[in-house]
């Protein structure tokens, strides 16, 4: 093969090569480790939350549309105390009538979706992985609180052929 050839496939190695540097790296993540630390291993947080005490909880949440969030605990002194993916069915059952928002966000992150409904209602949506095309519902009143719970429903983006791995 021609040089010309190697040079022009040289940014695109350099560029999945930072790629890959610049993606979250959960395997990685110890406890003790510090905000700077956990912030090295997986980017810029995609949220904040607080916890009690004066502690916080770090989301890394996957593409507008990902399947993957995952909640990073710090203590006061801003050490990790506890990492876990949140997008699965042991969280969604955690959602509870008359949960507050915020309360909500700092369980699952930040939605995929969010839509306005009649009677100043708002449903948010939650990508997560599964064997099926599902996705988590939560419908939020006027007064910002939970109704009802999490349902699982299926994903119109499936229906439509969108890949959501992509996202």
């Amino acid at each position: 093969m021609p040089i010309s050839w190697f040079l022009s496939k040289a940014p695109l190695a350099v560029f999945l090569t930072l790629a890959g540097c610049s993606l979250p790296q959960p395997q990685r993540l110890q406890t003790g480790q510090t905000e700077a630390e956990v912030v090295a291993t997986m980017g810029t947080p995609t949220g904040r939350y607080p916890l009690a005490g004066g502690a916080q909880r770090l989301e890394f949440a996957r593409g507008p549309a990902g399947r993957v969030t995952w909640m990073v605990d710090l203590d006061t002194a801003g050490r990790l105390t506890q990492a876990e993916q949140v997008l699965d069915a042991a969280h969604f059952a955690q959602v509870s009538e008359g949960m507050p928002s915020a309360d909500l966000l700092r369980l699952l992150g930040r939605p995929a979706a969010r839509q306005r409904e009649y009677m100043q209602r708002e449903t948010w949506s939650w990508r997560y992985q599964t064997n099926d095309c599902l996705w988590a519902r939560v419908t939020l009143g006027a007064d910002g609180r939970v109704q009802g719970g999490a349902a699982m429903m299926s994903d119109p983006a499936c229906d439509a052929g969108f890949n959501v791995e992509s996202r």
